[in-house]
């Protein structure tokens, strides 16, 4: 039989039957409490109902604590992950993990996203997930249902097709105005290396004689080992070895910040140029760059040359042909060359 009764404006139904544990729940509205409770009790009747008593005494900050530990821990994300885990803290934390809903997430996604990019959403929504998957499979909370999978994602937004259009790399590596940004950006599009791994590299990963680069920590957590071009070993050859070994001295965070003022001031002087010639500049020229854009660059390149894309993986890194093509940008002029 179920009982109902309100207790500091929320509330709360229990349900006492033979045969079962008592069970309650803490709900906003009297309707909802019967709604649940008629469910319940239904299951009761038909022979199916699993308790859901651990997940309705686990809240969901207590869960995500838990998954931080166990599991988040042993990811490389694990620091991205604990920004996530305080942000459903702050909107869900007190409650009960299993009296969230798919309505609910679905309000907090369609909030979000106001707020936020639809690709970090979708990060959001993939840890919530997976805390949900393991509590199921790994906790012991059978009863629960994941209500992240009862509702749509997010989409994510088309792939960036920004390349560098002529002249503006020279650019760049004229405004820098740091010794080693130069080398880093010119070895980026050799390469296709990522921003990370180019500032994490030592001389040990260097074989200048078989013209490699190997990579022991990935992005996707997998072994690579990077061919040099003539070029990059020109670039390689001509750097003073340090003391540390390390090969550029400067954090991923510093090659951003430098790469992006070089930009701005790159700009700036476009624009001077063409303010004293009297000319229009190029809305688009040193507009929209990120050190990321040269990645896009060095894949399409890759492809340009006449690698496969079989080829063209094993330097990138990419694990899917469907990741690839979004990082690939072939221009339709070139491949129109190819088909006279």
């Amino acid at each position: 039989m179920a009982y109902f009764r309100k207790r500091s404006g929320a509330w709360e139904a229990s349900i006492e039957k033979k045969g079962f544990p008592r069970i309650s729940r803490t709900f906003d509205s009297k309707a909802e409490a019967e709604a649940w409770a008629k469910v319940t009790e239904s299951e009761m009747v038909r022979g199916v109902f699993v308790s859901r008593t651990e997940a309705e005494n686990t809240t969901l900050s207590e869960a995500l604590d838990r998954y931080l530990r166990e599991v988040s821990v042993l990811k490389k994300s694990h620091r991205t992950e604990k920004i996530y885990a305080g942000t459903w803290k702050k909107s869900f934390g007190p409650r009960s993990i299993a009296s969230i809903s798919s309505t609910d997430i679905a309000k907090y996604r369609d909030a979000r996203l106001k707020e936020v990019s639809e690709n970090m959403v979708r990060l959001e929504l993939a840890l919530l997930s997976h805390l949900f998957t393991i509590a199921i499979k790994e906790w012991g909370m059978t009863g629960l249902i994941n209500p992240v999978m009862q509702i749509r994602k997010p989409k994510l937004p088309p792939g960036r097709d920004r390349r560098l259009l002529p002249g503006e790399l020279d650019r760049i590596i004229s405004a820098s105005g740091s010794s080693v940004l130069p080398d880093i950006a010119r070895f980026a599009v050799e390469t296709g290396m990522r921003q990370a791994e180019i500032a994490g590299m030592i001389w040990d990963m260097v074989d200048l004689k078989k013209r490699t680069v190997t990579l022991l920590v990935t992005k996707n957590g997998e072994k690579r080992i990077v061919p040099l071009s003539t070029e990059a070993i020109r670039i390689l050859s001509g750097l003073v070895r340090r003391i540390d070994g390390k090969v550029w001295g400067i954090t991923s965070h510093a090659v951003s910040v430098a790469y992006r003022r070089a930009v701005s001031r790159a700009r700036s002087a476009y624009e001077k140029e063409c303010e004293e010639k009297g000319t229009k500049p190029d809305s688009a020229f040193l507009v929209d760059l990120t050190f990321h854009d040269l990645r896009h660059e060095a894949t399409s390149r890759f492809f340009e040359k006449g690698f496969n894309p079989m080829e063209v993986s094993a330097i990138t890194g990419h694990k899917t042909l469907q990741m690839l093509k979004r990082y690939t940008h072939l221009k339709a002029e070139d491949l129109a060359e190819r088909l006279k």
